[in-house]
């Protein structure tokens, strides 16, 4: 049974996930993963959705505020085995449901060009692309 917990980057399952999301992104991005992990620090993000099945944390995402109108979709990633099946969707409608909560219009995002089952995620979640943005 999926559960979302919704909790904050101190969360031992989340800071788990997002280990094994930087490893999965130093072989993706090779060299330049340094130059993105400096922009993907985890300490004191206050919006953080770990999924679980039963007691296992299979997924995660958070939002950070980005300006006075929009938060940015941060650090989403799915166990491999879990890939597939809606779980990333159900984290992000969360998060995008937990941004609307806090009065932001609109949640914006991130993802390499070398990534392109999160950019498919997406994309089926209504997101379009933009000319890349701040340190982008």
């Amino acid at each position: 049974m999926l559960t979302l917990n919704r909790t904050n980057s101190s969360d031992a399952d989340f800071i788990t996930l997002v280990s094994l999301l930087d490893a999965e992104l130093t072989e993706i991005d090779g060299a330049e993963h340094s130059f993105y992990a400096q922009y993907n620090k985890i300490d004191k993000i206050n919006h953080v959705i770990v999924a679980y099945d039963g007691t296992a944390p299979i997924a995660c995402g958070a939002i950070k505020k980005m300006d006075d109108n929009s938060m940015e979709v941060k650090r989403m990633y799915t166990v491999k085995a879990f890939r597939g099946k809606g779980i990333a969707s159900q984290v992000l409608a969360e998060l995008e449901n937990w941004a609307n909560e806090l009065n932001y219009a609109s949640c914006v995002l991130e993802t390499g060009i070398r990534q392109p089952d999160a950019i498919r995620l997406y994309t089926k979640n209504g997101y379009t692309p933009v000319p890349n943005y701040g340190q982008y």
